[in-house]
């Protein structure tokens, strides 16, 4: 799979773009603030519906823009696959492929699959526990795209039981308005389902990417090290394997065990949002003692793995490299040329050409002033 082209009208820094890019390694070369992470974030929303740098769609819009437009060629085993992405913040994104409207944007997802390093991935290892989760429900997703709706329909039901109990909190605090949790009951069932779902395949790709986290940690750091990924569920460390019913089932027993100290503190205290992935080199926790360099290593070693796993599945992403290597140091950065030098298409940022190694030094792109030239 590779992005065989990219057209971009007022996103971001750019009113009107057009490039054509090709399997292999790609270098885009510039000064920073010039624009090349903002094509790769382009291609990431494409990738996930989604950037890896802001929350909101808002930034994503040129100055002065209402929406912006973001569209790809994809090739994939020899066929080309148009995608169309309309962004207007405040409003119901749209999306094309090949230029037939889809029913929602999620379903262009799969259509692209990418793998991103850039160095906002440091909060994998020293962020909270949410970056960590984004991180397993991305990739999650990547694997098998129809997950995207169970994470969307969890959530759904998380915010709706939240806004339940916050109303019968606020309700107790200020001793106006009812107590009503007639319906709470229910919402339980949906959140055991919908929540059974989203653990078991977390609990499934935590299976499958733990020796590759390891594999790809020991390569790029020399073998300095054991990394270890557990996941922690708020249902405790005796869990069921991935048996769906049997999921559905411990968070209903647990939602009960808690709903008197969720209606005390007004917010759903059960369930995988509440969950944690666990980052260990040997018997010690990566967050708080891991030094620079082995929390550089360990998060490119989870990128590195997802990569592989999807690539072991049948699934040939996109890697990007965004801006990574003035982070690391010589050795490093050629132990990470070696390790993806046979990808499908590897896109490379970088604001000096001399920092790739040579193995990575394919097509050059030179960005500046709001173009993208490439060098013959």
């Amino acid at each position: 799979m590779y992005a065989r082209h990219l057209e971009l009208v007022d996103f971001r820094s750019y009113e009107k773009l057009s490039i054509d890019l090709e399997a292999g390694p790609s270098v885009f070369v510039g000064p920073n603030g010039q624009g090349k992470t903002n094509l790769i974030e382009a291609l990431g929303y494409v990738a996930t519906l989604g950037s890896h740098r802001v929350a909101t769609d808002a930034p994503l819009v040129r100055a002065g823009s209402d929406r912006a437009v973001v569209r790809t060629a994809i090739v994939h085993d020899g066929r080309e696959l148009l995608v169309e992405l309309e962004i207007v913040p405040g409003k119901a994104n749209r999306a094309r492929l090949n230029r037939a409207p889809a029913s929602r944007p999620r379903d262009i997802l799969g259509a692209l699959r990418m793998v991103l390093f850039a160095p906002e991935d440091l909060s994998l290892v020293r962020g909270d526990p949410a970056e960590r989760r984004g991180f397993l429900d991305e990739l999650l997703v990547a694997r098998q795209p129809r997950y995207a709706g169970v994470r969307a329909d969890y959530d759904r039901v998380v915010k709706q039981r939240n806004a339940l109990l916050r109303t019968a909190y606020l309700s107790r605090k200020t001793g106006a308005g009812s107590r009503d949790l007639s319906t709470l009951d229910v919402w339980d069932n949906h959140l055991a389902l919908h929540g059974a779902e989203l653990l078991a395949g977390r609990l499934e790709l935590v299976t499958a990417l733990r020796q590759p986290v390891e594999d790809a940690y020991n390569a790029v750091s020399q073998g300095k090290g054991t990394a270890l990924i557990e996941y922690q569920s708020s249902l405790g460390d005796d869990l069921p394997g991935s048996d769906r019913a049997l999921l559905a089932a411990r968070l209903l027993e647990a939602l009960a065990q808690a709903r008197s100290s969720e209606i005390e503190r007004g917010v759903t205290l059960v369930g995988p949002h509440r969950d944690e992935l666990r980052l260990q080199l040997g018997d010690l926790p990566v967050k708080g003692y891991a030094s620079h360099g082995e929390c550089w290593s360990f998060a490119l070693g989870m990128r590195l793995a997802s990569f592989e796993l999807l690539r072991s599945e049948g699934i040939e992403p996109v890697l990007v490299l965004d801006d990574v290597f003035a982070e690391l140091d010589t050795s490093r950065r050629d132990r990470l040329a070696e390790l993806v030098a046979g990808a499908g298409q590897t896109l490379v940022t970088c604001a000096v050409a001399g920092d790739v190694p040579p193995a990575l030094q394919g097509a050059r792109y030179d960005v500046a002033g709001g173009e993208v030239h490439r060098v013959l």
